[in-house]
């Protein structure tokens, strides 16, 4: 693996990054993957050579048996996908979430109140232009599946347009896109449940209830959290709520706070030292560190680490994992569509009994998002409770707005959830709600990146 220098003499560091580490650091290499997943999940489900075995693969049972047991029941390679894998998505966005409302720019009322509103209206348009063109159809609870922003795509095309977008409308959109992904969190646990068994429902409250407790009392030990977070996670998924939602609650009990003070370290951090220099005379034909120092820099790497709270060590831990494998294998296994022919592209395609999915998340996305974002936010403004980001204006807004309809993530994942009531068409209206979405998110990042090039020179409003 070749290395490439990058001289970084802060503090008279000089670092080595691979070129993977310095391409995963750049903020639309994450959608970059995503597309390219996209497009080979599509050639699978498609190509008449791979079809067959793209599905077999899906359709593998993963299963545990233990002579006639069998845990967890029915567990296919795509469920594992949506209902495991995918919490540990959910519990990266509720670490992030989190953060975000304890210090970042949901913190306080004047940064949060204007994304929030935001969010909300480019929730309800969506999903009021969804119903009203699915209403009494077998595909009226598909209503969900255009309500949601996917932050990575949409922060990296801005990434992309550098500064033709003024720094508040990027802070504006990325923080609307957090408030947006917490109301789709809630979309999803309140409507796309299956029937509720109220007893493991109740133990896994009482298991939750134990770890805020635990949590108030101050212990700080990964350990005791992760263990209950498996229980919650088994307890949630026979209980009927969806399983990816013990991730969510699970990232709001972890404990931001470090085990350690910062006194603290600097007392141990000044004791192992004395210790180093202590053991320099100690004969190791390595040189240093000899055996009794590398005890003590284990020792000192245990009380940073410790130092840093058990959140922020798990956010970053898991961040590239779940951007750059977790998301790419989601985006295999739920975007490959077999299209036998191109009325799934055809979104003005309408079957009063099963409705127009297409037209609904198409028209969600690339109208509903931005004109619910930019109304949302326009009577905020003018009812005095949020304020324009500055150097920016209407049309400015408008046109980042537009990148809201970039749903894909989120949008497929609710996808998958929707249309169980009607079983005999549940297959047939997913995909077409796949197709729907990676074409109205393909259109509304085309319309927000256009928009922005014709208004990027207009006069700001200060």
């Amino acid at each position: 693996m070749k290395l490439i220098p990058v001289y970084a003499w802060k503090k008279g560091l000089h670092v080595f990054e691979t070129k993977q580490e310095r391409f995963i650091k750049k903020p639309w290499a994450q959608g970059v993957i995503l597309l390219a997943c996209v497009v080979v999940a599509m050639l699978l489900a498609n190509l008449s050579f791979t079809r067959d075995a793209y599905k077999e693969v899906l359709e593998t049972t993963l299963s545990i048996r233990i002579g006639t047991l069998e845990f967890p029941h029915g567990m296919t390679v795509e469920k594992f996908i949506n209902d495991i894998l995918m919490v540990v998505f959910f519990f990266t966005v509720g670490l992030e979430i989190k953060r975000e409302v304890a210090k970042g720019e949901l913190s306080s009322r004047q940064k949060a109140i204007m994304p929030i509103i935001a969010a909300f209206g480019g929730v309800a348009v969506p999903a009021l232009i969804y119903t009203l063109v699915n209403a009494g159809s077998a595909s009226a609870s598909g209503w969900g599946i255009p309500t949601a922003t996917d932050i990575a795509f949409a922060v990296g095309i801005l990434s992309i347009l550098g500064d033709k977008v003024p720094i508040s409308l990027k802070i504006f959109l990325t923080a609307l896109a957090i408030a947006d992904d917490l109301i789709a969190i809630l979309v999803v646990a309140l409507f796309y449940g299956g029937n509720i068994n109220l007893g493991l429902l109740g133990i896994a409250v009482i298991l939750i209830i134990v770890v805020l407790i635990m949590n108030k009392l101050g212990e700080k030990r990964m350990i005791f959290y992760i263990i209950p977070a498996i229980a919650i996670w088994i307890l949630f998924y026979y209980s009927g709520i969806h399983a990816t939602m013990s991730g969510v609650v699970m990232a709001f009990l972890i404990p931001m706070t470090p085990r350690y003070t910062r006194e603290y370290y600097y007392h141990k951090r000044d004791r192992y030292r004395l210790m180093l220099h202590k053991y320099e005379d100690v004969w190791d034909e390595d040189g240093f560190p000899n055996g009794p120092q590398r005890h003590i820099l284990r020792q000192l790497s245990k009380t940073s680490r410790n130092c840093i709270g058990m959140s922020y060590r798990l956010e970053h831990a898991l961040g590239t994992w779940v951007n750059f494998i977790i998301m790419p294998i989601f985006a295999l296994a739920n975007a490959g569509v077999t299209i036998p022919s191109l009325e799934y592209f055809n979104v003005f395609n309408f079957d009063p009994a099963l409705g127009s999915v297409s037209m609904g998340v198409f028209l969600g996305l690339l109208l509903g998002k931005p004109i619910g974002i930019t109304l949302a936010s326009f009577i905020a403004v003018k009812a005095k409770v949020g304020a324009m980001p500055a150097k920016s204006n209407w049309k400015m807004l408008f046109a980042v707005a537009c990148l809201g309809g970039i749903g894909f993530t989120m949008s497929i994942f609710v996808d998958t959830l929707s249309f169980g009531d009607h079983p005999e068409v549940a297959t047939q209206l997913r995909d077409m709600g796949k197709v729907a979405v990676l074409m109205g998110s393909l259109c509304a990042g085309i319309l927000g990146s256009v928009l922005v090039g014709m208004f990027h020179k207009t006069k700001t409003l200060d």
